[in-house]
C-alpha cells in the first residue's frame, strides 16, 4: 500500500511561518499530481494547493502569495511552505495523491494563535 506521512505542523503565532512535509512510500511518486487540503472545525475540506507531475502549481485565493507548494521527487516528498500565517489558517492539513482515487496522509494540525 501507498503511505503518505506528514510532519511539520504545530502552534505558531500570527505572522509566523511553518513548512509542512509529506513523504510518500513509493518510488513512483514522481508521476502523480499531489495536493494539500485543509479542514477547519465546522467547515468543509478545502483544496489549498496542487502541484502536477510536471511541476505546475495552483493555489486557493485565500493562500495565494503566502503559501508555496513544491516537490522533491528524489526524496518522494511534497512540501507546503506557509508564511504570514493568520488564525484563519488554523486547520488540519492533509496531503493527497497517487493512483486511482489517490491516498490521504494522516493529517497534521496547524494552529495559529497568540
Amino acid at each position: 500500500q501507498v503511505q503518505l506521512v506528514e510532519s511539520g505542523g504545530g502552534l505558531v503565532q500570527p505572522g509566523g511561518s511553518l513548512r509542512l512535509s509529506c513523504a510518500a512510500s513509493r518510488s513512483i511518486f514522481s508521476i502523480y499530481d499531489m495536493a494539500w487540503y485543509r479542514q477547519a472545525p465546522g467547515k468543509q475540506r478545502e483544496l489549498v494547493a496542487t502541484i502536477s507531475s510536471g511541476g505546475s502549481t495552483n493555489y486557493a485565493d485565500s493562500v495565494k502569495g503566502r503559501f508555496t507548494i513544491s516537490r522533491d521527487n528524489a526524496r518522494a516528498t511534497v512540501y507546503l511552505q506557509m508564511n504570514s500565517l493568520n488564525p484563519a489558517d488554523t486547520a488540519v492539513y492533509h496531503c493527497h495523491g497517487g493512483p486511482r482515487a489517490g491516498y490521504w496522509g494522516q493529517g497534521t494540525q496547524v494552529t495559529v494563535s497568540s
